[in-house]
């Protein structure tokens, strides 16, 4: 089962981008982040006809959170981290295949001591209370999104810039960040590269992409009892060379 989370930054804009990469790279599980588009707008007829069943909860201009699954069952859909009450659509789960997908739109957070700052780390307080009881009923787990964290000075083209006082690299956000690994999660990732250098994120601005200066902030986690089958992972830069493309590269893993 090859698994993909990608932050398509606006469905509305992106979808020609999705359906072609859809086609191309054929994954059998999507998670989508910031598809800024309602409910009622969501495009799951022009994804039902590339053979994608869709869930997906979203609101207008911000955020949006989907899973999409390639001729299998969505079941137990969970819209929302339960007990946490939040207007902005960042969090859905769902089971396919047997595995547990949850799919998260972590907060940017704006600045390290902001207002924004602080609900990041409430929010992911709360990710971790919820996957911590997930886990219980479903071991056999991914978690997938994009984060808004670089785990570490190999995910940053630039570490004295990216250093721990700095939004998405602060200590206190990695320290979230391996709040939810020591639930036994893995960043699949690093289960088959330790090589640095390898981004999903690049700014639109000062020419990012060609200049590779990007950060590696789009993950895909998985649990214990899914480690040993993660037979490989990385990220695809393709669509991130397309015209108009998101600021964002899928990020995948293949369970064997």
């Amino acid at each position: 089962m090859k698994i993909a989370s990608w932050n398509v930054n606006s469905l509305n804009v992106r979808l020609p981008h999705l359906q072609q990469w859809l086609t191309a790279f054929a994954p059998d599980v999507v998670g989508l982040q910031e598809t800024k588009l309602e409910d009622l707008r969501f495009p799951d007829d022009a994804l039902a006809a590339l053979g994608y069943r869709s869930v997906f909860c979203g609101q207008k201009t911000y955020n949006g959170v989907a899973i999409l699954a390639r001729e299998r069952a969505i079941d137990e859909v969970q819209y929302g981290i339960p007990g946490y009450e939040d207007e902005q659509q960042r969090a859905i789960a769902a089971t396919v295949g047997g595995v547990r997908i949850v799919n998260l739109y972590v907060v940017n957070g704006q600045a390290v001591g902001s207002e924004k700052y602080a609900y990041k780390l409430r929010w992911l307080a709360a990710v971790r209370d919820w996957l911590a009881a997930e886990l219980q009923r479903h071991p056999r787990m991914v978690v997938l999104g994009d984060f808004n964290i670089a785990p570490d000075a190999r995910d940053v083209h630039d570490p004295e810039l990216w250093n721990e006082g700095h939004i998405l690299t602060s200590a206190a956000e990695r320290d979230a960040l391996r709040a939810l690994l020591d639930l036994g999660l893995h960043d699949a990732f690093r289960l088959h590269s330790a090589e640095a250098g390898v981004f999903s994120w690049w700014d639109y601005r000062q020419a990012a992409f060609r200049r590779d200066m990007g950060l590696r902030i789009d993950l895909t986690l998985v649990s214990d009892a899914l480690r040993a089958e993660a037979t490989a992972s990385g990220i695809d830069r393709e669509p991130r060379t397309w015209e108009r493309p998101s600021d964002h590269a899928p990020a995948w893993v293949e369970l064997g």
